[in-house]
C-alpha cells in the first residue's frame, strides 16, 4: 500500500474524530437554547427508538425557548416521556399541539461543570486522534518491512500523520476553547 494511501486514509479517519466532537458539542447546553440540546433525544414511538428530530420539527425561535412541533400529534405524550427521561432536567410544556421547553439561564456552578465536561469530550477526542496517529505509524512499519514502501518513504508518512496529529489536536483545543467560552458567557 503506498504511503500516501495510507497518509490519506488516516487522515479521513481524523476528521471523523474532529466532525464526532463537534456533534457531541451540539447537545451540550449553553445559555441559549438550541435544537441540538433535543434532536437526539430517543422516542419510543411504535415500538421503536426514534431521534425526536425524524418525528418532529425543531426550533429555537427565542434565546430561552426551544419548540417541538411533531408532524403525528399523537406521539405528543411519548415526545414528553421522553424530554422527562433524558437528562437535560427541563420539563416539557404540552398544549396538544406543540411542546415548549423553556431553557433556564446556568448557574455558575453548572457552567463550570459544563466546561468541564467540554474537556473532558475534547481529550478523548485528542486520545483517538494519537491512536490514529499510532495505527498509522505501525501500518508504514508493515509496510516496510513487506518491502512495498521504503525506509525514506515510511519516514515521510510518518512526519506527515505527525503533522497531521499536530493540526487535528490544536483544531480539538481551538474547539473546546471555542464551547468553553460559549458557557462561561452569560
Amino acid at each position: 500500500m503506498p504511503t500516501q494511501k495510507i497518509v490519506n486514509e488516516h487522515k479521513n479517519m481524523m476528521q471523523k474524530v474532529l466532525e464526532h466532537l463537534h456533534s457531541e458539542f451540539k447537545s451540550v447546553r449553553t445559555g441559549r437554547a438550541s435544537t441540538g440540546l433535543v434532536e437526539n433525544i430517543r422516542v419510543e414511538y411504535y415500538g421503536t427508538p426514534t431521534p425526536l428530530r425524524q418525528l418532529a420539527s425543531l426550533s429555537a425561535p427565542e434565546a430561552n425557548m426551544i419548540i417541538i412541533k411533531p408532524f403525528d400529534p399523537a406521539s405528543i405524550k411519548e415526545i414528553e416521556k421522553a424530554i422527562k427521561n433524558s437528562n437535560l432536567s427541563i420539563a416539557p410544556i404540552s398544549d396538544g399541539k406543540v411542546v415548549r421547553l423553556s431553557i433556564p439561564p446556568l448557574s455558575g456552578e453548572r457552567r463550570k461543570q459544563l466546561a468541564s465536561q467540554v474537556k473532558q469530550l475534547g481529550e478523548q477526542s485528542k486520545v483517538s486522534i494519537r491512536n490514529i496517529r499510532r495505527d498509522g505509524n505501525k501500518k508504514l512499519e508493515d509496510e516496510e518491512k513487506a518491502k512495498t514502501i521504503t525506509e525514506d518513504d515510511r519516514e515521510n508518512g510518518k512526519k506527515e500523520i505527525d503533522g497531521l496529529t499536530k493540526i487535528y489536536t490544536d483544531s480539538i483545543d481551538q474547539t473546546i476553547k471555542a464551547k468553553t467560552d460559549e458557557i462561561m458567557k452569560d
